[in-house]
């Protein structure tokens, strides 16, 4: 599992570990990681043209010190000091006895830009100076120190000028803004550089392969469809049939023992998926709300009177109130998370982990934020991003599919927040499967969500 950590959290392991080593080794363990970092970008060290951005504290330190190792290796690094009065005295002279040089102004060319200007204390966008400098390279590619300047690394928020990163390197542990967007988009690839901290508990995970491979339901060698959870859906409409059908393709994936239909595509779910049960029953969840329509609220209500956790998507959200009164995964996109919370979108896409965690308290339910990196937070405030899939994902009909999935996975026995962080990943996976970085639809998404489970490091011989 991918944990991120807070600036507290990151600060604190830092001193601790530094009272126990000899002055200087957590930064030159720092340093040494990002010069790889750049070597590996450039594919050489020797001639390449090295600009270092170096802003005060210690962030510019590690700057100073990756440039000094480059140096060494026979790039030309050239340092423009931004804060001539606040540079690390020590990383400064060590960039000088090898041979690197303090420049006034922007070299006429150069192959990368180390960016030392903030660290992960910074707030805001860029200040004006900065700002004109980073503009003036934006045709060279970046590496960023820990973090993008001008992004905050805590809440992911980006205001204002900031660096657009192509590798970002960070140490000890990720931070919240190298996972959450729109923080995350500016960061690139992100290189994890281990400098031996002991960090508590994070406070925002990302689930990797074998992480979905462990918490994925299993049938037990004298299972039956009963016992591996019946998954019921009241989705679709008279109006919007097509979301009933694809729901039904993600809750039938094969997650769950059997799917029972009731809405306004009986129909053609029938002709669709001829396994599924049209009618009542008992069932283990629900999933209700994925193309509803006018019926959206009724089929909300019949299903909690029943009693059993439910998935609420699309039209079913509008008429969720407060909490439900059941173990509840709400999964709206950011438009419908705004009109829930009474804000506006943008304000909802500037501050994803914020409104999301502020929704899941309200509601007291886990709240599925669709996005790029899908965030799903708990009411507890634990918060799982999903960075697996394409962009290609944003297509009509996927939700209606992930909120199916995630209902099976309901229905099998995981938790909201399982069911929740499990389903999007599983499904980013399909759509990568499917799409070969390429356009795709729902249905092909559906249809690779088997294949993706059987690629799981402990249910095959293929990784996740």
């Amino acid at each position: 599992m991918r944990a991120a950590h807070t600036v507290e959290q990151v600060r604190e392991a830092e001193q601790a570990l530094m009272a126990r080593l000899p002055e200087g080794t957590l930064m030159q363990r720092a340093a040494s990681g990002l010069a790889h970092a750049v070597l590996d970008l450039l594919g050489r060290g020797y001639g390449a043209r090295v600009l270092l951005l170096v802003g005060s504290g210690n962030n510019g330190g590690d700057a100073l010190f990756a440039g000094a190792l480059l140096a060494r290796r026979g790039a030309q690094v050239r340092a423009l000091l931004l804060a001539p009065d606040a540079t690390h005295p020590a990383g400064l002279v060590a960039l000088r006895a090898a041979g690197g040089r303090v420049v006034d102004e922007v070299p006429a060319a150069c192959d990368v830009v180390v960016d030392g200007i903030v660290g992960i204390g910074g707030h805001g966008g860029l200040r004006k100076g900065a700002a004109e400098v980073v503009a003036a390279l934006e045709d060279v590619p970046f590496v960023a120190v820990d973090v993008p300047s001008g992004v905050d690394v805590d809440t992911g928020r980006v205001e204002g000028a900031h660096v657009e990163a192509a590798v970002t390197v960070t140490f000890g542990t990720h931070k919240a803004g190298h996972l959450v967007d729109p923080a995350a988009m500016a960061c690139g690839a992100v290189h994890l550089v281990d400098i031996g901290l002991d960090l508590p508990a994070p406070a925002v995970t990302a689930l990797q392969a074998a992480d979905v491979a462990e918490m994925l339901p299993r049938p037990d060698p004298d299972a039956q469809k009963y016992t591996r959870g019946v998954v019921g859906v009241r989705a679709g409409s008279e109006q919007y049939p097509g979301a009933g059908v694809l729901c039904v393709a993600g809750a039938g994936c094969g997650l769950a023992g059997m799917v029972r239909y009731l809405g306004g595509a009986a129909d053609l779910v029938r002709v669709e998926h001829p396994e599924v049960v049209v009618g009542e029953g008992r069932v283990q969840a629900w999933v209700v709300g994925s193309g509803g329509g006018a019926d959206a609220g009724q089929a909300l209500a019949d299903s909690l009177a029943d009693g059993v956790p439910v998935v609420v998507d699309a039209d079913g959200l509008a008429h969720v109130g407060g909490p439900l009164g059941v173990s509840a995964l709400l999964t709206p996109h950011a438009g419908e998370l705004a009109r829930m919370l009474g804000v506006e979108r943008g304000a909802v896409e500037a501050e994803q982990l914020h409104f999301a965690r502020l929704a899941a308290r309200r509601y007291d339910a886990v709240v599925l934020l669709k996005g790029r990196h899908t965030l799903v937070a708990a009411p507890s405030g634990e918060v799982r991003v999903n960075t697996v899939g394409t962009s290609w994902l944003a297509t009509a009909g996927a939700g209606d599919v992930l909120a199916g999935l995630c209902g099976s996975l309901l229905a099998a026995g995981l938790s909201p927040l399982d069911a929740g962080s499990v389903g999007a990943w599983l499904h980013g996976a399909a759509a990568v499967a499917a799409g070969r970085d390429g356009p795709l639809t729902a249905p092909a998404v559906a249809a690779a969500l088997p294949g993706v489970c059987r690629s799981l490091p402990t249910l095959g011989s293929a990784p996740g």
